[in-house]
């Protein structure tokens, strides 16, 4: 009951050569699951006897004495058998073996093995025979398991990358204007200060106050005054804009961060804003609607990712310029924050695909079809959740809920 769909498809098929007649059944006896062997033998598919009553498949069983073996084995948690006599139909098989199971829920269903003991064969021995081919074909799905596993962790680690790329891109734009500027700033600061000395030096040497004012007025030495102090502000205004710059991508990147810890997701958001804004400013203009927040136990980093992602797709929906909301707010003990942009919408047969890994609505070359599936499986290790509301035309909201504390246990995991 644990297995992939992956694995669930590789024991049916193992079960399907099985020649007894195999039956999973829930407790209300609604048909989950039927065998070839016994699909063949009553002339049925899976399509007409899936979540039908049991009676639907086996209608030659008592099925008063079934119930009698079920509370039996439901209360024992053990292996009951039976037999009956066969009927005209001749289809009925006239022993069975009731195995009790239990799912990863911890929900109780049934496992019916019905054969003819008149065969002369050991059925107890060639159910065990069965099972250990069984236990074979798991452990090959096992390995299975472990390297798609080593897959999409290989996957994650490609669009972290990819995202990494982007940001060092927008980072760099970023830094660049500041840079830019201040680096002018002080080339015209260098030749301001090299006129001054050469009127201070004048002064110094002259005796001639008429000799300095003329040097001052040929020297602009009014405006030279004035603009100094402009250029001073402006240099170290660009000055800050770089160490908010550097602050932001460190605040967003946490390095060194592996376990859940108590963050401001108010802050992880406007740092998140300040490290994809070159991504984001000549798309939209950004309206932050604020709810007060508690710290949230996350890993803040890929919190920060997740953000990422979803005010990058925002900015891509957005086809000429329009509007990004950002809002946060807190329900019972769930906060949440949420995306909205003013974009071109999801289209609703997309909707249930998106956050599956390598879907993507963009063009060929624009993206990896990982973003919004690794987002997912963030916040679904931080037990949380994501929400979609979407109209085409008129644009998409995001919403991420996160438990405001999570339990002590989980408190301990870490994400590679």
């Amino acid at each position: 009951m644990t297995a992939s769909s992956g694995q669930e498809s590789l024991l049916a098929n193992a079960m399907d050569h099985l020649d007894v007649g195999l039956v999973l059944f829930a407790p209300n006896y609604l048909i989950q699951y039927a065998n070839q062997f016994l699909l063949k033998r009553y002339q049925k598919t899976h399509a007409a006897i899936e979540q039908q009553p049991l009676s639907t498949l086996l209608s030659d069983i008592d099925l008063s004495h079934l119930k009698t073996l079920v509370d039996k084995a439901l209360s024992s948690q053990q292996r009951q058998m039976a037999t009956w006599p066969c009927t005209a139909s001749d289809n009925l098989l006239n022993s069975a073996l009731l195995y009790p199971l239990t799912d990863n829920q911890e929900q109780p269903h049934l496992c019916l093995v019905l054969y003819d003991n008149t065969l002369g064969y050991n059925a107890d021995v060639y159910l065990q025979e069965a099972l250990r081919a069984l236990a074979g074909k798991h452990n090959e799905q096992s390995q299975l398991s472990h390297k798609l596993e080593q897959i999409h962790k290989q996957l994650v680690q490609s669009e972290k990358m990819a995202g990494i790329g982007q940001l060092a891109a927008g980072v760099a734009h970023e830094i660049n204007n500041p840079i830019g500027f201040v680096f002018s700033n002080l080339k015209t600061l260098a030749d301001y200060v090299k006129n001054l000395l050469q009127i201070i030096d004048t002064a110094a040497a002259s005796e001639q106050p008429g000799a300095l004012q003329n040097l001052m007025d040929e020297m602009d030495y009014a405006y030279i005054r004035d603009d100094v102090t402009s250029l001073l502000e402006e240099s170290e205004d660009g000055l800050q804009r770089v160490k908010k710059i550097i602050q932001s991508l460190k605040d967003f990147s946490h390095i060194d961060e592996e376990a859940f810890q108590p963050a401001d997701l108010i802050r992880g958001l406007d740092t998140t804003l300040n490290v994809v804004h070159n991504e984001i400013k000549y798309k939209a203009e950004v309206i932050k609607d604020y709810q007060d927040l508690p710290p949230v136990d996350c890993i803040a980093s890929q919190i920060n990712q997740v953000a990422m992602n979803l005010l990058v797709n925002a900015a891509h929906a957005i086809e000429e310029f329009g509007t990004i909301t950002l809002r946060t707010g807190i329900e019972g003990d769930e906060a949440w924050f949420e995306v909205q942009d003013t974009g071109k919408g999801i289209d609703t047969k997309h909707l249930s695909r998106i956050f599956d890994p390598f879907f993507t609505t963009k063009p060929i070359g624009k993206g990896t079809g990982l973003g919004l599936s690794l987002s997912y499986t963030i916040v679904e290790k931080h037990h949380g959740r994501i929400e979609v509301d979407s109209t085409v035309g008129v644009g998409t909201r995001f919403r991420v809920w996160l438990p405001i504390k999570q339990h002590e246990p989980e408190a301990q995991e870490t994400n590679a």
